[in-house]
């Protein structure tokens, strides 16, 4: 109550990942970690220009606001039933940001939940320019792939050539001796 009347009570916010045009990416709720008044915090929430910490609900992972598109004040988004919120006088659709891609800086898509639930979505990394990429790029080897022991690599002529004197040299170094062992040597 203290913290309230003094203007320090802790700012719960909704952390949102990614804006797309119909479609908030929503990690979840957090909790603004600064020693400023709640009123400039609201301010800096207001005009997007808020720095500093946000602590995640329920995890304890603790982040720069830096990473995300949007921190709402809880008050002002209104989850709804079937996979939408409410928020700036407008229905969203809503794809949960699971926590690996919280630190993402990278675009997001939103697919359908892999656990069943016909209304949710869930965010994931867009890898499509990395497929487009590779799909694109020619086969850098001829196809053929060839096992051979270790030592057969020295007999490749893209490798540089063998030095026959040293692997016909029997003495040890200082170290050795964990190896193999030649039958002659014994």
């Amino acid at each position: 109550m203290l913290k309230r009347l003094l203007g320090k009570a802790p700012v719960e916010v909704w952390v949102i990942k990614q804006l797309d045009p119909d479609l908030l990416h929503l990690c979840g709720q957090g909790t603004l970690e600064t020693r400023r008044k709640r009123k400039d915090v609201l301010e800096a929430l207001a005009d997007g220009t808020f720095q500093g910490a946000v602590a995640m609900t329920g995890s304890g992972v603790v982040l720069n606001a830096r990473l995300f598109a949007a921190l709402v004040p809880v008050e002002q988004l209104q989850l709804l039933p079937d996979g939408h919120a409410r928020w700036q006088q407008r229905d969203w659709r809503v794809a949960q940001v699971p926590q690996r891609c919280w630190t993402y800086e990278g675009r997001l898509t939103a697919q359908a939940n892999p656990h069943g639930d016909a209304t949710g979505l869930v965010s994931s990394e867009d890898v499509s320019s990395i497929r487009r990429r590779i799909d694109q790029e020619p086969p850098r080897h001829d196809g053929v792939v060839d096992f051979r022991p270790a030592e057969a690599l020295e007999d490749d002529p893209r490798i540089a050539p063998r030095n026959h004197a040293r692997d016909n040299d029997t003495r040890r170094l200082p170290g050795q001796g964990r190896e193999w062992r030649r039958d002659d040597d014994h």
